[in-house]
């Protein structure tokens, strides 16, 4: 698995705490920027190269974006095909979201999470796998439908 890290100037300073963390953990992780504070930085520069780079190679690459809500991240990710991003907060939905919809990019709001938050929901989605169920394959497939039928 490659972790691809990118964020805004609100997410620099958890982004740089994620990256490191994972890189001590072993992972595989390519940080995609900033790399200096500036604060006229624009988060959809930063979300679009991780969310290209998991499209790139979807059953090998995931993304972890960070800005100061963490909604915009997740917008900008979700309009590349290929792509199922979730703003999560939580170990336990981190969990589900991996299992039942196979998000491969993950949303943080650096204002509303800490580090050892955001540590604990993004070791639960990474360790998490998706089920493969009947029902959720199902539902993928329609996702996959409507991004094609809208010529992503």
């Amino acid at each position: 698995m490659h972790i691809y890290l990118a964020a805004d100037h609100n997410g620099l300073k958890l982004k740089d705490a994620l990256r490191d963390w994972l890189k001590s953990e072993g992972k595989k992780v390519t940080d995609l920027g900033p790399d200096v504070y500036d604060q006229n930085d624009d988060y959809p520069d930063f979300g679009i190269q991780v969310a290209r780079a998991v499209a790139s190679r979807p059953e090998e690459n995931v993304g972890i974006l960070v800005c100061g809500s963490g909604v915009g991240m997740a917008v900008v990710a979700d309009k590349v095909k290929g792509v199922r991003a979730g703003l999560i907060h939580d170990p336990a939905i981190a969990q589900a979201a991996r299992r039942d919809d196979d998000i491969n990019v993950l949303a943080l709001g650096a204002r509303f999470i800490s580090a050892a938050g955001a540590k604990r929901v993004v070791m639960a989605w990474l360790q998490e796998k998706f089920s493969g169920a009947e029902r959720h394959r199902r539902r993928i497939d329609k996702i996959i439908k409507l991004e094609n039928e809208q010529g992503r």
